[in-house]
């Protein structure tokens, strides 16, 4: 398998590879053939698994891993069945697994052999995980011993060598347990790593002057950023420490990543790719999952044969996170090189009854919906997270913690799956078996597409989400950090991306950091608008990137505060004196305070509507603008257009103005971006867009997440699809018709019922839905079909009509 021009090739095809995540270690050798040949009849054709180092070391410190002294440990019988049936594999050996196993998969003699390598969070206090300092060289030491011994077992198994391993994940979610406790890494050797960086870059004085503390003096330098910058550090102290801090973890990450990789190819790794799994989604909303697309992107972008992959758990799609999980895969792939392509290597299936607890359930169509998205997206590789459950069995040796097993999730694990600890099929086993269904149905075409979008970019900026740390006590980072949670990513309530994507367009991000690989570099003025969720935080390099576009010419819709100052808290107005605004007040609703804005008569008559804030701004002398909405309580702009002599446009919106869908689409017509795909008659909720190959094939796809049905007609540019025909799409369902697909003598313009795999040159297989459907074919040969299908002539080709009937069953169309 190889990674090329954004695909997944396997034997040199364009594939999308759907796995299953089963846990061998967690269930007993009788049943692997069982939970296999499951995962199989689901349509996937590949299986994932961690190998969890925790398990395979004995209590004498050997590593077995063909099972000679526990069917729990035999990754070799496990490996060697998976081909048997089959099946490739997605190999996760860690060294951290998570997967709610102790110590997150790490044995624990490594723990007591080397406590310096735990590191010391705020204060000098312990965090409340199990972590440890990646680069501390104890730790790496034992990394070395585990990698010698495992990948030389993948190794001799890589499909290169005919074997099943297909793809081999470097460690897990590096980094997220140290976010999600505000624990940031500073054990003495990180923080002596981290006084070398400062010394380098700032000069001793430099880095005493701007930190607050002396990187020649070792004690003084390790109080002063376990204390963060507190007391007695000023705020522009504090700022620059806190951000220094997360650009040194981005660092380190890195760098254990590349030496992951290099140990594996040591030992035989070599003709497969590496992937790299990206944690960051809570309590069922993606927003702060491009955390770690900022914390782990130095780690693969630009590197050969290395893809970073999504772990997302947002539950239900709804028009509430739909644009989260469409935002997730634009920013990753933001910042992927021209080879790199999406990957999932945790999404998410089964009920989420993840407490066993029926606190949460997600319905079965949930799992199909998010798959219809992401391949729609460009993902090649999805898996399904936790495809099959199992049980934790007893460690070898009790440590006293109330169960004595390898996870704490007691005697049975994965009780959400589709098939679950027992192997029994949940209510979600058959909905994920229809979403590989669909999948499959079109793979042939799907697989060697691109997703098309409309004339306009989503921002990325890297350092809006480097918030992982805040010393409880810096008061000056807490209240930035509030800042960008609020504003960046999405915009503010989420009301930018959901505005775009609701709205009709499907749409790319570009990453706007000054990193050689990242798009951003690359930004062209007469290229697509882009549009920003704007913090006040924005630093120099890319303030003066785009203010360069725009006044070369290009277009930008901003939505937020106009930023002001850089991350460490330097005064930075590049981009707004560009446009000739200046910030006045901002306005937050509070008690007794409501801000309320309406938009002026560019639009037909609109209601004033509140606002969570209201930024007033100003415009220089001079400044050619419109004011685009007004602040009711004394008539200050709140949303200006502006045009520069370079030809350049912007439009800023300097308040949470509601997602109301008009009002959006004409922010952006006026700015020349249109939508490529119209549905008439569609209500908030059904997203639609088209992925395209080099030779004019299309699939178009509509993944209605809205509670009730849809009826509407579409259309690309002027032309109606599938002849105006009226489409009836069920609540919570999606389709992927083809269009313009070539056949052998032949062409099928469109269909109104998806795909059901590739045929034979001479025969079109159709999946149908609930109701009548038509399809037509361009062709001289003779048309025939079966299930009570009738076939007409028309001006445009042969018609070819069916009644409604068993929705899933198969229609089969002839061509003679």
């Amino acid at each position: 398998m190889r990674l090329e021009s954004r695909r997944l090739l396997v034997d040199g095809v364009p594939r999308i590879l759907m796995a299953g995540e089963v846990h061998y270690f967690r269930l007993r050798r009788s049943d692997w053939a069982d939970r296999l040949e499951k995962l199989a009849a689901a349509g996937c054709t590949a299986v994932a698994t961690y190998i969890p180092w925790l398990v395979h070391e004995t209590p004498t410190g050997e590593i077995d891993l063909d099972g000679g002294t526990s069917e729990y440990r035999d990754l070799v019988g496990f490996l060697e069945l998976a081909a048997a049936r089959g099946l490739s594999v997605i190999a996760r050996p860690g060294p951290f697994i998570m997967a709610e196993l102790k110590n997150e998969g790490i044995p624990f003699r490594v723990y007591r052999e080397h406590p310096e390598a735990r590191p010391l969070g705020w204060d000098g206090e312990r965090g409340p995980t199990e972590t440890l300092d990646y680069l501390d060289p104890g730790y790496l030491g034992h990394v070395e011993r585990w990698y010698a011994a495992v990948m030389p077992v993948l190794a001799e198994r890589l499909t290169t060598r005919g074997g099943p391993v297909a793809a081999v994940q470097l460690d897990n979610e590096v980094g997220m347990l140290s976010w999600v406790t505000n624990t940031p890494e500073m054990t003495d050797s990180s923080l002596a790593a981290l006084a070398r960086r400062a010394e380098r870059r700032f000069g001793r004085q430099g880095a005493l002057a701007r930190f607050g503390a002396d990187p020649g003096d070792a004690a003084a330098w390790a109080s002063w950023w376990r204390c963060g910058g507190t007391p007695g550090g000023t705020e522009a102290q504090q700022l620059a420490l806190h951000h220094e801090l997360g650009v040194h973890h981005r660092e380190r990450y890195a760098e254990y990543v590349h030496r992951l990789s290099d140990l594996a190819r040591r030992h035989g790794i070599d003709g497969v790719p590496f992937l790299v799994n990206l944690h960051g989604t809570a309590e069922g909303r993606g927003r702060t999952f491009p955390i770690a697309i900022s914390q782990l992107s130095a780690a693969y972008a630009g590197r050969p044969q290395t893809t970073s992959g999504s772990d997302h758990y947002i539950g239900e799609l709804t028009v509430e996170n739909v644009p989260d999980l469409y935002v997730m895969n634009a920013f990753m792939a933001a910042v992927h090189d021209a080879e790199q392509p999406l990957t999932s290597l945790e999404f998410e299936a089964g009920t989420g009854d993840y407490g066993e607890d029926l606190s949460r359930l997600v319905s079965p169509e949930a799992t199909e919906l998010k798959t219809r998205l992401c391949v729609a997206q460009g993902n090649r590789l999805i898996n399904y997270y936790l495809f099959a459950g199992g049980h934790n069995p007893p460690l070898d040796e009790p440590v006293g913690d109330g169960n004595d097993r390898i996870a704490f999730t007691g005697e049975r694990h994965g009780f959400a799956a589709p098939l679950d600890p027992e192997g029994r099929p949940s209510s979600t086993y058959e909905a994920t078996r229809s979403a590989v269904r669909a999948v499959a149905g079109a793979e042939h075409l799907l697989a060697a597409m691109d997703e098309e979008h409309d004339d306009v970019v989503l921002g990325y900026v890297p350092d809006h989400y480097l918030t992982e740390y805040a010393h409880p006590a810096a008061q000056a980072r807490r209240r930035q950090v509030g800042e960008l949670e609020r504003f960046r990513g999405m915009g503010a309530r989420d009301v930018l991306a959901r505005a775009l994507l609701l709205g009709g367009h499907s749409f790319r991000a570009v990453d706007l950091s000054a990193a050689p690989h990242s798009a951003g570099a690359r930004l062209d003025p007469e290229g697509p608008a882009v549009a920003l969720a704007s913090p006040p935080v924005l630093g120099r390099e890319v303030q003066e990137r785009l203010a360069a576009f725009v006044q070369g010419g290009g277009r930008l819709l901003l939505h937020g505060l106009l930023p002001t100052h850089e991350e460490d808290g330097t005064p930075c107005t590049v981009l707004a004196d560009a446009l000739g605004l200046t910030a006045g007040a901002t306005l937050d609703g509070s008690v007794g305070y409501f801000p309320s804005v309406r938009a002026t008569g560019w639009l037909p008559e609109q209601p004033e509507v509140r606002a969570g804030f209201v930024q007033r701004l100003r415009t220089a002398l001079g400044c050619t603008s419109q004011p685009l909405a007004l602040d009711v309580a004394d008539g200050s702009p709140a949303a200006v257009e502006v045009a520069l002599d370079g030809g350049g446009r912007a439009i800023v919106v300097a308040c949470d103005y509601p997602c109301h869908l008009a009002f959006w689409r004409g922010l952006t017509a006026r700015l020349g971006v249109g939508r490529r795909i119209t549905l008439d008659g569609a209500s908030p909720g059904l997203v639609a867009t088209t992925t395209a190959d080099g030779e004019g094939q299309r699939l178009l796809h509509l993944v209605n997440v809205a509670p009730s049905a849809q009826n509407f007609t579409a259309a690309l540019g002027q032309t109606p699809v599938a002849g105006g025909f009226r489409f009836q799409l069920a609540a919570r369902s999606g389709l992927m018709l083809p269009l313009d697909v070539r056949l052998e003598g032949a062409v099928l313009r469109w269909s109104t019922a998806e795909l059901d795999g590739a045929g034979d040159g001479s025969t079109v297989v159709l999946r149908r839905g609930e109701g009548p459907g038509q399809a037509l074919l361009e062709t001289a040969r003779r048309v025939t079909a079966d299930a009570g299908a009738e076939v007409s002539s028309t001006a445009e080709g042969q018609l070819v009509s069916w009644p409604g009937g068993s929705p899933g069953s198969v229609l089969r169309i002839q061509l003679t």
